[in-house]
């Protein structure tokens, strides 16, 4: 069975900055804001939500089917997706533009500020996704990408019968109340940050209690303080799994949702399901950039037994003991 990424591809140049953005932003003066930070670290990186994402479920045995649009220069990047089995067939390779590049730069208390090109991402959507995933597909997640491209992409995975996640992330400035309705109506998962969560609160009208009405399981990640997720009238606390070093948390989200994706489909449950996510977010945290971890499923499993003991361990190859069904 197949899992079916949607999302952006990107090059990310993340930069480090050695102080604080708050001791050079003046709130009084921030309709004027003219700042500059000097950075002490810059490094160019395979990135986008999508290849992140897909990334991620391939380092945990999936098989994803990467559906994006990218640009001339992405031979490399596909040679790399590739080989770790993502299937990349499904890419739009536009030759005339270049592949977005997004420009992240980190303080010293992990705030971020970002910029972004889109490039060949304009041409993301522009296939049906039923040209696409195959009878084979067991579950899509709808990550940040071209708003086009989000837009269509709920409507078309109900018309498949195709169980979705819907993850509106950094457009949400960019997708109005009625596209935040549309995307959430009918999604297995609705998945964001505190404070993402509570844009969509104020965008939708929804409150907590509603936007689970509407969904099968809400997920709130909480950073450094785990995860919180919302099914059949109970809420699930997940801690976070220890880092051994925080070097950036810049992809660890899309790592998170990587864990998700083997949770769902392989039927934990979703205490274990939300143990796993936060075990794949802290590789990526422990190294500079989205893509720069890597490990055998053995050496996850091994990982994940001894930060949770709380739980039944894993196999090496990150099945469930028992076979139990998600709740």
């Amino acid at each position: 069975m197949s899992v079916i990424v949607t999302g952006s591809l990107a090059f990310d140049h993340i930069m480090s900055f050695p102080g604080y953005f708050q001791e050079h932003i003046l709130p009084d003066k921030v309709h004027m804001l003219n700042v500059s930070f000097l950075v002490t670290s810059l490094k160019r990186q395979r990135g986008g939500t999508g290849g992140n994402i897909a990334y991620n479920c391939a380092l945990l045995g999936l098989t994803p089917r990467l559906v994006a649009a990218a640009g001339s220069d992405f031979d490399e990047y596909r040679a790399v997706l590739n080989g770790l089995g993502v299937d990349t067939s499904t890419v739009f390779v536009d030759p005339d533009d270049r592949t977005a590049s997004c420009f992240i730069t980190t303080d010293k208390a992990d705030n971020q500020i970002t910029g972004f090109y889109p490039g060949a991402m304009q041409h993301s959507g522009t296939t049906p996704l039923r040209e696409l995933v195959g009878p084979d597909a067991e579950i899509a997640i709808v990550a940040p990408d071209d708003p086009g491209a989000m837009r269509r992409y709920p409507r078309e995975c109900r018309d498949l019968g195709l169980p979705f996640i819907y993850d509106p992330g950094m457009q949400l400035p960019r997708l109005s109340k009625e596209d935040l309705l549309d995307g959430i109506d009918g999604a297995r998962v609705l998945i964001g940050n505190d404070y993402e969560l509570a844009l969509i609160t104020e965008r939708t009208g929804l409150d907590r209690a509603a936007l689970r009405q509407r969904v099968e399981i809400l997920i709130t990640t909480l950073g450094a303080q785990g995860a919180e997720i919302d099914a059949a009238g109970e809420t699930i606390r997940i801690p976070p799994a220890p880092a051994r070093e925080v070097v950036d948390p810049t992809g660890a989200g899309d790592a998170f949702r990587a864990g998700l994706i083997l949770g769902l489909t392989r039927g934990f449950p979703l205490d274990i399901t939300g143990r796993l996510a936060a075990q794949a977010a802290t590789y990526a945290v422990e190294q500079l950039g989205t893509q720069a971890h890597a490990y055998t499923t053995a050496e996850f499993a091994a990982r994940f037994n001894d930060t949770f003991p709380d739980v039944p361990p894993l196999a090496p190859e990150l099945v469930p003991q028992g076979a139990g069904a998600a709740r």
